[in-house]
């Protein structure tokens, strides 16, 4: 594999990044010889919002992770060329197809590694550029690069797809869900293995994921058939779950997809789960209230390297902002109603992630997709990292709780840890 100029490779990595009907993730890394980038790490993907489809980038610093969306054309253009001007040592670039790794020598030389996708990636069928669409029809329209094909089994027997392995109108909004969910696992996953973090699995010691308060799990099945099905991980996934319906329903989908033994879901409460290993990954996805809560704090406890969590509803913090008084200037923000109960989920998950921060872990507030099952769509990722916080940041989280006269559960629960 001989090495070719710089600019020459770059240049090609940035024609696949600003293709959005190929691109499935690029990621900026490490640093090049006697320079240093501003950011630790940079990640780039499309995402699809309200307002259309956007280039989602991501910064990453020693703290914590910056989002901005661009929009396809000159914003994005500019956005790109930015990043590809600093000097990152590596590039990783994922398309549909092809995977593409670049490494930039001492002489500032690329070496370029190219290979097919992983079996069972498939491209054929649900992942194929479309083809050129009529002049003035909108961008986002265009069909995006599938991690999971329609007609994938798990998909099937979820009821998200029928018999003949096409997505049923009335779930569309779920399967968009699915893939979205693992669009945000990927990324922080990949980067813990790459740190460290989490060791890289085998056959003798699978990954551990672990989804506290499942319901009928369908982020969980997707999750693991995409870990070990697309990715090729070893994967054991554990299911917790309140109700005895869920454990019943689970365990025989489970079941009818040959995966008893990598499999398992278990009856019981997110604050009192046992588990006989302790997880690598754990995932809260809609649980309600305080129960998100309540599955952060388990996952602190664990020391789980890598955790991610979808909030539901916030009424805890909610209620504390109607029986407190709002401290001035601040009455604007909780005089009418809707604004104050949107107020208050901010305010949630903003003290969710400072708390995090507090033990050790680095955290990201990224957009979720919302639809009909899914009203809310903030997400917390976190990785372990154990960085010990600074004096600043925790004034700043005392500040904002006694200001406002907030006792966040996820400070009690980890009050041991706080100090």
């Amino acid at each position: 594999m001989p090495a070719e100029p710089l600019l020459r490779a770059l240049t090609r990595m940035r024609g696949l990044v600003l293709d959005d009907t190929a691109l499935v993730r690029a990621v900026g890394s490490g640093r090049q010889k006697g320079a240093r980038p501003r950011w630790r790490k940079v990640e780039l993907r499309y995402v699809d919002l309200k307002a259309g489809r956007r280039l989602q980038v991501t910064t990453y610093d020693e703290q914590q992770a910056h989002t901005a969306n661009h929009e396809p054309g000159d914003a994005a253009r500019q956005a790109v060329d930015e990043l590809l001007d600093e000097p990152f040592g590596n590039w990783h670039v994922e398309t549909t197809t092809e995977t593409h790794q670049v490494r930039v020598t001492k002489k500032l030389e690329a070496m370029v590694h190219t290979t097919a996708r992983a079996p069972g990636f498939d491209t054929a069928r649900s992942q194929a550029p479309e083809p050129r669409r009529p002049t003035g029809e909108l961008a986002h329209d265009r069909r995006k690069p599938r991690l999971l094909p329609e007609d994938d089994p798990v998909l099937v027997a979820l009821g998200i797809a029928d018999e003949q392995g096409r997505v049923k109108p009335s779930r569309q909004a779920k399967y968009r869900q699915v893939e979205e969910f693992l669009r945000d696992l990927a990324p922080v996953l990949d980067d813990a293995v790459e740190q460290g973090r989490v060791r890289t699995p085998t056959a003798d010691d699978p990954l551990r994921v672990v989804d506290l308060g499942c319901g009928n799990a369908y982020l969980t099945f997707a999750a693991h058939r995409y870990l070990s099905h697309v990715r090729g991980l070893p994967v054991h996934t554990t299911g917790v779950d309140v109700k005895a319906q869920s454990r019943e329903h689970n365990t025989a989908v489970a079941e009818s997809l040959g995966l008893a033994g990598a499999m398992s879901f278990v009856q019981g409460d997110i604050a009192e789960a046992v588990l006989d290993e302790t997880p690598d990954v754990v995932l809260a996805l809609h649980a309600c209230d305080t129960a998100t809560d309540d599955a952060l704090a388990r996952a602190v406890t664990w020391d789980a390297p890598v955790v991610l969590a979808a909030p539901c509803c916030h009424h805890d913090i909610a209620a504390q902002l109607r029986r407190a008084p709002t401290p001035a200037p601040y009455a604007m923000l909780t005089r009418s109603g809707i604004l104050r109960e949107r107020f208050a989920d901010t305010l949630t998950d903003a003290v969710r992630a400072a708390v995090l921060r507090q033990v050790g872990y680095r955290v990201d507030v990224i957009d979720f997709v919302d639809s009909k099952h899914t009203p809310r769509n903030t997400m917390l990722r976190a990785v372990r990292t154990g960085a010990q916080p600074s004096a600043s940041a925790r004034a700043e989280l005392d500040e904002v709780t006694r200001t406002w006269g907030l006792h966040p559960k996820l400070a009690e629960l980890l009050g041991d840890r706080l100090g």
